[in-house]
């Protein structure tokens, strides 16, 4: 079902018609016909619709943000600085995509020879409900100004953000049919990746929902850029601004509602200090505001829907059941919506969720460890590689932290994030390649050698 379900009432406001098989093949075709004229386009022609993207954006962020805690639960403050975000990016891209996608020269003893970057073609883009907005946003941003085209595949719980960021694109003054919406449902995911015309996919979301897309496009030698879970820790030295690093925890926790693959999820603490860091951790945590997400001071959110929330409460139940120990939370709230009080678990045994899984929502794993060498072996002892955040003042830990700790993106005395500058994306389970930064508008290019003898 493709549907707007309020989850902090649970309250069904409107359900969505998805596109037949016909009018799926008819959009691809309208895609591919799209990219055979946007393709020529120059760079300043793209770039001025991408700056207009960004002003839409910035002058209606409040309104983007009202429709994306509508339909999945994020507080509202974040929720219009995600929109902003999203502007942000696509300044970025409109500013640089110009540098980044220029000739470069090399000498190879021609009479001349260069890389050149070409658009592919149609890219399919599935995407989650967790960023309704800033996902798409930053493939949507460098895929368009390499003169690329996009089908957005969207969550079928946030239908309205997928058709708000197509008229987006559509008011911005980029071509009819350079980006579109298609609101279908998994089982057609395979029918659009096994499209000759559509040329590559990108998806952020679960684990096994990469490896199934991923299969499928490996199957057509198709090109993928996945960004799946995580599970990060936040790694806690003796060094550290403690005060500061509890802070900054319970927001690098909750963010999202804890509904976000970079959110901190295990918290290891050297054990000289983990008695302070824990009470105040605890405390915190405790002191979280929970409500209505529209409301300005609440803090925490509802989860995105009823399934996610009992699924996180399962984890906790059999994480406990193994001997993990509830220091706080550890059960739904009395109310109506999808509401899980702010837990914390310590005591994790090897063998548990708590240990193996990744938890999204408001849960934080707690680890009391002997000193640097056993902090980045739980690090690394996950099957996840996507961020990581450490915390400490000591150069030698710092720089072993950043050489040892296996994630595609560390932070030092910060919280972890995506910014449009830098590349994102993971190792192991986390996925592969990368989005943002120069990297990620040269994901879907054609990488084409040139050399001219004479």
């Amino acid at each position: 079902m493709i549907a707007t379900i309020n989850p902090a009432t649970n309250e069904k406001l409107q359900v969505f018609e998805p596109l037949s098989v016909a009018e799926l093949d008819l959009r691809i075709a309208r895609a591919w016909a799209a990219f055979l004229t946007y393709r020529r386009t120059s760079l300043a022609e793209r770039a001025a619709c991408m700056v207009r993207a960004a002003e839409i954006l910035e002058s209606e962020k409040q309104r983007f943000g009202r429709l994306m805690t509508l339909e999945m639960g994020k507080p509202l403050k974040s929720a219009a600085e995600e929109a902003a975000k999203c502007a942000l990016g696509c300044r970025y891209y409109a500013e640089n995509a110009g540098r980044f996608l220029a000739d470069e020269p090399v000498d190879a003893g021609a009479a001349a020879s260069f890389i050149r970057y070409q658009p592919i073609g149609p890219v399919l883009a599935v995407m989650p409900w967790n960023f309704p907005f800033w996902q798409v946003f930053r493939f949507l941003a460098p895929a368009l100004m390499a003169g690329n085209v996009g089908l957005l595949k969207h969550s079928s719980n946030v239908p309205q953000c997928a058709l708000a960021i197509e008229d987006i694109v559509r008011r911005a003054g980029f071509p009819a049919d350079v980006f579109q919406t298609l609101l279908i449902g998994s089982e057609l995911v395979p029918r659009v990746i096994d499209d000759r015309r559509v040329k590559a996919v990108t998806l952020t979301g679960s684990e096994p929902a990469g490896r199934k897309v991923a299969s499928q496009a490996a199957g057509q030698i198709k090109k993928t850029v996945l960004e799946l879970g995580g599970s990060d820790p936040f790694i806690v030295m003796p060094g550290a601004d403690l005060d500061l690093a509890v802070a900054t925890g319970v927001q690098a926790r909750l963010v999202n509602n804890g509904q976000s693959c970079i959110a901190a999820k295990r918290f290891i603490v050297d054990q000289r200090i983990a008695a302070g860091f824990e009470s105040r951790f605890v405390a915190a945590m405790e002191g979280v505001r929970v409500g209505d997400p529209m409301e300005e001071a609440t803090q925490l959110g509802p989860l995105a829907t009823g399934a996610i929330l009992e699924e996180l409460h399962r984890q906790v139940e059999r994480s406990v059941a193994m001997g993990a120990r509830i220091l706080t939370g550890g059960h739904r709230l009395d109310r109506p919506g999808n509401y899980y009080a702010p837990t914390v678990l310590t005591d994790i045994p090897a063998a548990s969720p708590a240990y193996c899984e990744e938890f999204f929502g408001p849960v934080a794993i707690l680890f009391r460890v002997d000193g640097a060498d056993e902090a980045i072996r739980i690090a690394n002892d996950t099957a996840f590689g996507l961020g990581a955040s450490v915390w400490t003042n000591d150069v030698v830990e710092r720089e072993r932290f950043i050489n040892e700790i296996e994630s595609g993106l560390v932070f030092v005395n910060g919280m972890v994030a995506s910014d449009p500058r830098l590349p994102f994306g993971g190792v192991k389970n986390s996925g592969y390649g990368r989005e943002l930064g120069a990297d990620g508008i040269r994901e879907f290019v054609n990488v084409k050698t040139v050399v001219v003898k004479s």
